[in-house]
């Protein structure tokens, strides 16, 4: 695979946990590492990554860190790490969007319990992310706000709806973001942009305090550059929440700790044929590549057949819109105004979904599921390339083709409800491309700890985009 040049953003380049130390140490000031996260946010104005930025806030929380390191206080795991939160999520005194002008900029009065429990670690929030209109969409192609560009190439599209998210942590602005993702959103963007994210299985990670899309499909999901970042914040984030009616009241583990389990002896099941139908003949390349890399670290490879893809694929469309559709029903019926032409579209395709139609929906997600988990009976993974394609022109971009287009092989874990790693593994004419591990429910810590084990053999996940254009 064709490699892009790697370009250096000291101190923002090291692992949290490296950065963690340090902190610790008083090696690295927290004030430092977020001037320095600030300073790459102002310098990439033009990506349109950011709705907020809390730079004085930031500043505030970074010298508390670097005062209880003076002192030698206990630092929680995530302290003086600069991350940054999609505008969905809610967090106490600060403007959420949603994508959309007409949420009315509410300010929350509470944290949603991702961002509590991260902020109780001393994660620091440098601000919240751009996104598509409602979480609704795959290109972040926002009517109201512009679109978000693609550090890589700032005339393409960096996949939605958590584009942001991608965007920021490829242009080194954050070390670490949450996205969400009901069909695809966190990990698109993770593929088009070259980062790491994870969606978990449903009911791992609490919903509460996010706008939903689609309440059966609703995840939220860390995302990082590595791998073991992705596993630092989700063993914070990770629990049961009592009152999200979503959440599974299932143990969680250490899943830092999990990634020494490697590759060693996992049995990866390679899903060829009809899963690389819409995909380009590169990021096919770079998919067997990476099976070939797991291979040499211990893994067991073989191609197999999973059929149905293309009907879990419709499926999965027509109940996130009708549920979306429910929860927009007021919105739709009294000022579809307010909607971007592809939101509304949507969202009226969702509604003329019957009861029937959606019942008999629900009864194929069933029969997809139960698929999923037979391949996954004597296999600990799937391996199954993430977008099809590289990120594409902006101006070539319709909204609603083209997250049909970057969903092909996406979409449809969230009908069986597996957890589901998007880890780059290459570049095709200098834009990432992507790979996803899929696991069977509640095994975060294998994908993680297989994802891990190619990172540390390989070096796309280092790769940074270069310096974005002037503003």
């Amino acid at each position: 695979m064709q490699a892009a040049e790697a370009v250096s953003f000291p101190p923002l380049d090291r692992s949290i946990a490296q950065t963690r130390e340090l902190i610790g140490s008083r090696e690295v000031s927290a004030v430092e590492l977020v001037e320095a996260a600030l300073g790459r946010i102002a310098a990439g104005e033009k990506l349109n990554a950011f709705r907020t930025v809390l730079r004085e806030n930031a500043l505030a929380q970074a010298r508390e860190v670097d005062d209880a390191a003076k002192r030698g206080d206990p630092l929680g795991p995530l302290a003086g790490i600069p991350l940054a939160l999609k505008d969905n999520i809610e967090v106490a005194g600060v403007t959420m969007t949603a994508g959309t002008p007409h949420l009315g900029d509410p300010i929350p009065s509470s944290d949603a319990p991702v961002w509590e429990r991260l902020r109780e670690a001393g994660a620091i929030l440098v601000g919240k992310l751009h996104m598509s209109e409602w979480a609704i969409g795959g290109t972040t192609q926002n009517v109201h706000y512009g679109p978000c560009r693609n550090p890589w190439d700032p005339e393409r599209v960096c996949g939605g709806s958590s584009g942001g998210s991608g965007a920021a942590l490829a242009a080194s602005m954050a070390m670490g973001a949450l996205g969400t993702d009901t069909a695809g959103s966190a990990r698109i963007p993770a593929a088009l942009c070259g980062v790491s994210a994870m969606r978990c299985t449903a009911g791992r990670v609490s919903n509460r305090g996010s706008i939903p899309v689609a309440w059966t499909f609703d995840a939220i999901c860390p995302m990082a550059r590595r791998a073991e970042d992705v596993a630092q914040m989700l063993t914070v984030i990770a629990g049961y929440d009592p009152e999200d009616p979503a959440s599974l009241d299932v143990p969680t583990e250490d899943y830092v700790a999990g990634l020494r389990r490697g590759a060693e002896g996992l049995r990866i099941g390679l899903l060829t044929d009809d899963w690389l139908q819409d995909t380009v003949v590169p990021v096919a390349e770079a998919l067997r590549e990476a099976a070939t890399t797991l291979q040499r670290l211990g893994a067991e490879v073989e191609e197999i057949e999973l059929p149905g893809r293309a009907q879990a694929f419709d499926v999965t469309g027509e109940l996130v819109l009708a549920e979306a559709a429910w929860f927009h029903r007021d919105r739709l019926e009294q000022t579809p105004e307010v909607f971007g032409p592809d939101v509304v579209t949507r969202l009226r395709r969702g509604a003329a979904i019957s009861g029937p139609r959606y019942g008999w929906g629900r009864q194929q997600q069933r029969a997809w599921r139960r698929r999923v988990l037979q391949a996954l009976a004597d296999r600990d993974l799937l391996l199954v390339p993430g977008c099809g394609i590289p990120a594409p022109r902006i101006a070539d971009s319709d909204p609603l083709a083209m997250t049909a287009r970057l969903t092909q092989t996406i979409s449809m874990w969230v009908l069986s409800r597996t957890p589901v790693m998007s880890v780059p593994v290459g570049f095709h004419e200098g834009l990432p491309v992507g790979m996803q591990l899929v696991g069977r429910p509640f095994a975060e810590g294998t994908l993680l700890a297989a994802a891990h084990a190619y990172q540390q053999a390989t070096d796309w996940h280092l790769r940074r985009a270069p310096e974005p254009p002037a503003a």
